[in-house]
C-alpha cells in the first residue's frame, strides 16, 4: 500500500472525468451525530454546476442511506450509492433499489445499544448496516468494536467489519464502494471517461481499487494510514476548493 505521505492531487487535463465523491470527512467535516453535518448553499451550488459541466458524471459514494442524503443535500438530488452501494438510484430522478433490514441486525442493534447507548455513543441503523459512531467518546471505540467482532461470529456468513477513524460499522459483504463505482461506469453518462474518486476513511479503500485499476485518479483527504489512493488532500476545505478549482470551472467537460 502507498506511504501516507501522498503527492498533492494534482491539477488534471482537460479530460471527460466521471467524478465519485464520498460525504462526510470529504466534502463535510464529521460531527459527533450524522444529522449534525450541515451543507452549506455554496457547496450544494458548487456540486449542481459541476454535475451540469459533467453532463450529469457526478455521484455520491456513500455510507448514507439515499433518503438520508436527499435530505442532507436538498433541494439538490445527484445520483448516488447509499449503504456502500446497497442502494443506488442511477438518475437524479430515478428509482432508489432500497435495501432493507435484516433481523438479526435489528436485534444486534438492540444489545449494542443497552450497553453502549444512553450516552455519547450513536448507533445507527442503516437498513442491513450497523454503525457505531464513538467520535463523542472515543474512550469506547475499543469496547463498541469488540462488540461487533463478536457478534460478526454468531450472524449467518455474509457480513464483515469495517473499523473507521471514529467508529465501527457491519455490513455485509456485498456493501463495496469499488463495485458501486463500477456499476455507474457501466451506465451513461459516466461510461468512457476517467474516473476520479474522493474519499477519506478505511471505507474508502475498495472505491480506490476500483479507480486505479480504471487508471483514474483516487485521492484520499486527510491520509491517515495504509492507502492504496495515489494523491492526498490535507482536509476538507482543501478538498473542495480542488474541486473548485478542477471541475468548477467551463473547460470541463
Amino acid at each position: 500500500m502507498t506511504d501516507l505521505r501522498l503527492p498533492l492531487a494534482p491539477d488534471l487535463p482537460d479530460e471527460q472525468w466521471a467524478l465519485f465523491l464520498d460525504i462526510d470527512g470529504t466534502l463535510l467535516e464529521h460531527a459527533a451525530h450524522p444529522d449534525a453535518v450541515f451543507v452549506g448553499d455554496e457547496l450544494r451550488q458548487l456540486l449542481g454546476r459541476i454535475e451540469r459541466r459533467l453532463g450529469g458524471a457526478l455521484a455520491f459514494i456513500t455510507g448514507r442511506s439515499v433518503s438520508a442524503v436527499d435530505r442532507l443535500f436538498h433541494p439538490l438530488k445527484l445520483r448516488v450509492a447509499g449503504l456502500y452501494g446497497l442502494e443506488h438510484r442511477l438518475t437524479p430522478d430515478g428509482q432508489v433499489n432500497i435495501a432493507d433490514a435484516p433481523a438479526d441486525i435489528a436485534a444486534l442493534a438492540d444489545e449494542i445499544e443497552a450497553e453502549l447507548g444512553g450516552g455519547k455513543v450513536y448507533v445507527e441503523r442503516k437498513g442491513p448496516v450497523l454503525a457505531i459512531h464513538t467520535r463523542a467518546a472515543p474512550q469506547l471505540l475499543a469496547r463498541a468494536t469488540q462488540l461487533v467482532e463478536q457478534a460478526l461470529t454468531q450472524l449467518p456468513p455474509g457480513y464483515r467489519v469495517i473499523a473507521g477513524n471514529a467508529g465501527v460499522e457491519l455490513m455485509p459483504l456485498e456493501a463495496v464502494k469499488g463495485a458501486a463505482i463500477r456499476r455507474f461506469m457501466e451506465t451513461a453518462p459516466f461510461a468512457g471517461r476517467r474516473p476520479v474518486f474522493l474519499g477519506d476513511d478505511s471505507s474508502d479503500e475498495h472505491g480506490f481499487e476500483a479507480i486505479n485499476e480504471a487508471n483514474g485518479i483516487s485521492i484520499r483527504v486527510k491520509p491517515r494510514g495504509p492507502t492504496v489512493a495515489s494523491y492526498g488532500l490535507g482536509d476538507v476545505t482543501e478538498a473542495i476548493a480542488w474541486l473548485e478549482a478542477n471541475f468548477g470551472a467551463a473547460r470541463v467537460s
